[in-house]
């Protein structure tokens, strides 16, 4: 865990690094616990953790914000899938009727210096874009171009970091990183990585008073059991900090109501779930998690203060699965047998071969959704070719601060 660093010389980041001429040496290791016994790992690991353990800040607003004329706070979470479609992201989040005047953007899923998103520093050219302030912390040091189709990305990483971030409007006073515990050995399979899941804090000065803003991305391969015990650790570390501030946390949580810690958990799963019935899953399961198969998740939000189904447009997808998807389908084929996909082309038959899952939320302490805007998904955005920006789509909350 690590607290905001100091305002850094344009250009330059605390995040650079010399680890790249090791990549290939310790993408040889085949666990973590082989790594970690080498000797190569015990020269590197200062420089490792210090990588992992940071948090890169910057401030590109401008002298003068005119407050927002309704008094409310508008979040927007968002995984932006790497920021691969970095511009129509951009664009999107500048222009956009709705997104355009978010006052606090919690992402997810932003690279810092991958071939698979250009070599851009998508955190910080995204505040730079939008005039904000942003606090990035990196999750992982990837030693290989990604998974699925991003393995054949042209050229090479350079930084090879990916993370996630807050960016504001308004000044960001402190911020910390949070390292969560590992659903999977992330050294094992073909993507491999140096790192964990973390969580972003930041204190956000906001005119109609500060509030802690927290960016979170659950493990995808663990189970609902992990997930909730990672989302423990934040609010453990949340509810240590002083002083006591209202708090919204939001992001990618992974809510698919599946055990993936292993590819033959998911497999049996999604058996269970079809002898239950395809449509009733998809209905009452897939886009309402929190009713019984990540019920442990939401069980501890509640039972920490923490509001959640009136922040949140209730049964609204946010990842929409198409069984012709050839990204999803190349992604999920490196971890499940060949075999599974006929099977989810069969159940998916009598619903045009396509779900939707609600992965994406908001909770809260100490505030309450406006009344006059309604938390909503934003469906169907698209860049300026048509393409689409991100597998997952934005959530928005227009919400009031109410104390703590």
């Amino acid at each position: 865990m690590d607290t905001l660093s100091l305002q850094q010389p344009a250009g330059t980041s605390p995040l650079e690094h010399s680890l790249r001429p090791h990549f290939g040496e310790l993408a040889q290791f085949h666990s973590t616990k082989a790594l970690e016994a080498s000797t190569l790992y015990a020269r590197l690991r200062p420089e490792v953790e210090r990588v992992l353990d940071g948090v890169e800040s910057g401030d590109f607003t401008p002298d003068e914000t005119p407050p927002p004329a309704s008094g409310a706070v508008r979040a927007t979470a968002w995984n932006i899938e790497r920021g691969i479609k970095l511009d129509g992201i951009m664009r999107a989040l500048r222009e956009h009727e709705v997104l355009g005047q978010s006052d606090v953007l919690l992402l997810t899923e932003l690279d810092y210096g991958m071939a698979r998103s250009g070599n851009r520093h998508v955190a910080r050219e995204i505040a730079e874009s939008l005039g904000m302030a942003y606090a990035f912390a990196p999750c992982y040091v990837n030693l290989s171009k990604g998974s699925g189709l991003e393995s054949g990305a042209a050229g090479e990483n350079a930084e090879a970091l990916h993370g996630n971030a807050v960016l504001s409007r308004w000044p960001i006073r402190r911020a910390w990183s949070v390292a969560l515990p590992n659903g999977k050995d992330k050294m094992k399979g073909r993507e491999k990585r140096l790192g964990s899941q973390r969580a972003v804090v930041c204190d956000v000065e906001h005119p109609a008073g500060t509030f802690r803003a927290v960016s979170l991305h659950l493990d995808a391969h663990s189970s609902q059991n992990h997930r909730a015990r990672q989302m423990k650790v934040v609010l453990d570390f949340v509810e240590r900090l002083e002083p006591a501030l209202p708090v919204l946390v939001g992001g990618d949580w992974n809510t698919s109501t599946y055990n993936s810690r292993r590819a033959v958990y998911s497999i049996a799963g999604f058996f269970r779930r079809v002898l239950m019935g395809v449509g009733h899953v998809i209905e009452n399961h897939y886009l309402k998690p929190e009713r019984w198969f990540e019920r442990g998740l939401f069980r501890e939000l509640a039972r920490r203060g923490y509001l959640y189904a009136p922040l949140n447009e209730p049964g609204a997808g946010t990842l929409h699965y198409d069984v012709k998807d050839l990204a999803a389908n190349t992604n999920m084929g490196e971890w499940v047998p060949r075999w599974c996909f006929w099977w989810i082309e069969w159940a998916l038959k009598d619903h045009g071969g396509r779900c939707s899952l609600k992965l994406d939320w908001f909770a809260g302490s100490g505030i309450e959704p406006d009344a006059q805007a309604p938390p909503r998904v934003i469906g169907s955005l698209r860049g300026a070719a048509g393409e689409v920006l991100s597998d997952h789509d934005p959530i928005v909350l227009d919400f009031h601060l109410t104390g703590k």
